[in-house]
């Protein structure tokens, strides 16, 4: 195992449907002792790519004049023998397969480690977690004016004009944005009969996506519009955006929330209607997730700008309504499109919201504690959450 305070200079490597691919400019060879992407690692899938000999534990980031202030886990406050010890067994596979841990506390990066499939400078699949990530772009259309917080609950199609109404289904109108974005759109369309429609990928195209979803969908009632996880409802979500922003929903998450906090190497899937996917894959390095929740801790602002509508990230990152899947911890509730729950440490809870993907991908935020965790992973049973609760914050609790 390496554990070392400073690291060579950053590569970039693209993941693309899951297969790397170089960007301009990219050095020939790197550092074995780094945990940086090589020349041949680009090209391999992220399911070919070898594991670290060693994991990488660094409790000193480096500067990379990336945005990310960075200070040091041993000048923190926090416990270190805690993290350090959480990190060892991470590296060990002791509770699955994790790619990556990343610690900011109070401003700054200060814990940075990476292991098995893990590097520095190679995108990871943000999986569902991509769907936070929607949230603060819909956030940033707010804030820049182009949606009101009452826009939130005027029904979805309001804002789509490309659509036939007399085809709809009844009960269109009680679908509204906080419904979708709080799992709620109330869509009930069977698998064999979406396998049928995406036999037909034309007439999904734009705003065909909507109207195939509502006149095949089974009524939309107050049942039906209980938490159903997924659902084509950040799909909806995304609709809406594209609909009333400038240019395309693609460009405004590129120009107007990721370039503003320094995320400019990055990729977002696209789906059948030819729009950025409202639900995931996205495709972002851990250090760019860590500017993700500076902003998000920071509620909205990025160096003192208000990027996101502090009134809609309150709402989004609270306690709508409860994540019910059976697969959903007893404690996980749900805002719009992140997680909020409550971790116990002695006889006081914090408040923690989490961006959450498949896989073992986490942004956890404790605003209490200015603390940000971000962990990414290929572990499907993922259960890390738990060492969040049992070893990082506690480290940081004096």
């Amino acid at each position: 195992m390496i554990i070392k305070s400073t690291f060579k200079s950053l590569v970039t490597i693209t993941i693309l449907s899951g297969v790397t691919s170089l960007v301009p400019g990219m050095a020939e060879g790197s550092s074995k002792s780094t945990p940086e992407a090589s020349v041949a690692d680009a090209q391999i899938s992220f399911w070919d790519l070898p594991y670290l000999k060693e994991a990488y534990i660094d409790t000193t980031p480096t500067d990379r004049k990336d945005g990310l202030a960075v200070g040091s886990l041993t000048t923190s406050g926090a416990n270190k023998t805690m993290i350090l010890q959480l990190a060892r067994e991470m590296a060990d596979k002791k509770y699955g397969e994790y790619d990556s841990l990343l610690i900011a506390h109070q401003g700054q990066l200060i814990f940075e480690s990476y292991y098995l499939r893990g590097r520095i400078n190679l995108f990871h699949q943000q999986a569902s977690a991509t769907k936070s990530y929607t949230s603060l772009v819909l956030g940033r259309a707010i804030e820049l004016g182009y949606l009101s917080m009452a826009d939130l609950h005027k029904p979805l199609t309001s804002f789509l004009k490309d659509l036939e109404p007399t085809k709809w289904v009844k009960g269109t109108e009680q679908l509204t944005l906080h419904q979708a974005l709080t799992m709620r759109g109330g869509l009930s369309i069977s698998n064999d009969k979406w396998h049928e429609l995406k036999g037909n990928p034309a007439s999904l195209k734009g705003q065909g996506l909507v109207q195939t979803l509502l006149a095949h969908s089974a009524p939309i009632t107050s049942e039906s519009q209980r938490f159903v996880y997924g659902n084509f409802n950040p799909d909806l979500v995304m609709q809406v955006i594209e609909a009333v922003v400038p240019g395309t929903a693609k460009d405004f998450i590129e120009k107007e929330l990721l370039n503003k906090i320094g995320i400019t190497a990055y990729r977002w899937q696209t789906h059948l209607d030819g729009l950025p996917v409202g639900g995931g894959p996205s495709y972002m390095t851990s250090r760019d997730m860590i500017k993700l929740g500076k902003l998000i801790i920071n509620q909205g602002k990025w160096n003192g700008k208000q990027l996101i509508s502090a009134k809609f990230l309150s709402l989004a990152t609270s306690s709508i309504t409860k994540a019910s899947e059976d697969w959903h911890p007893d404690n996980f509730n749900y805002g719009y499109f992140f997680y909020q729950t409550d971790i116990k440490v002695g006889d006081k809870s914090y408040d923690a919201n989490v961006a959450w993907g498949g896989g073992g991908q986490h942004l956890i935020t404790i605003e209490e504690l200015d603390l940000i965790v971000v962990i990414t992973g290929h572990d499907w049973e993922d259960k890390i959450f738990t060492q969040v609760a049992k070893s990082i914050l506690p480290a940081f609790v004096q």
